[in-house]
């Protein structure tokens, strides 16, 4: 799924709750100057933002599917290599960072199997992941904004996304703390921030 809106659109839509979990996201990570970072689907750049102020840019990276995303973090950092790419292929080396952080961008990517593909990808070119997602066991779907519709088998909420003119949200594919697991080959561990889960492989 690519976002087709602008980049200040998209941050006046999930502004709210990009920029304050970017920065509790980071905070997991430990980071130490000299290590390299990827954002997979950086969007406008609320994480790599967060990423630049604590690694600079010269040891940040980003990839987005969005066309006017891309263009958008590239003028907002322009010392971040930003490149147009989907999140199942990744144009970078085995081992390439070392940290690859992935901010609510799984559920977007279609059905398990990319999502694995996901997971797969950041695992191969970085050391450590960190993946998070919104939990599908929290009442409020963070997408829609919509209480209690996305518990509701697929057939019955996808009515309601239309009803409600959110279409865009049958493309969403949300995860249990189960179901984020089992994308995983290892160990991993699952923390939940509530709205969000965060996958930790180090």
């Amino acid at each position: 799924m690519t976002f087709d809106v602008t980049a200040d659109a998209y941050d006046r839509f999930m502004g709210r709750f990009s920029e304050p979990l970017a920065e509790q996201f980071v905070g997991l990570a430990d980071l130490t100057a000299g290590q390299r970072a990827l954002d997979v689907g950086c969007g406008p750049g609320a994480l790599t933002a967060r990423l630049v102020e604590r690694l600079g840019a010269d040891a940040v990276a980003g990839v987005d599917p969005s066309a006017s995303f891309v263009a958008a973090a590239r003028g907002r950092f322009p010392g971040v290599d930003v490149r147009q790419a989907r999140a199942e292929e990744l144009p970078f080396p085995d081992g390439a960072f070392d940290v690859v952080f992935s901010n609510a961008v799984v559920e977007h990517v279609g059905g398990r199997d990319r999502q694995r593909k996901l997971v797969t990808e950041a695992l191969r070119v970085g050391r450590r992941a960190f993946i998070t997602t919104p939990n599908r066991r929290f009442p409020i779907e963070l997408h829609t904004r919509l209480p209690l519709v996305h518990w509701l088998p697929d057939e019955v909420s996808h009515r309601a996304y239309r009803a409600t003119g959110k279409e865009f949200a049958t493309d969403v594919h949300l995860l249990t703390r189960r179901s984020f697991r089992d994308l995983f080959p290892g160990r991993v561990r699952i923390v939940s921030l509530g709205l969000t889960l965060v996958a930790i492989v180090d």
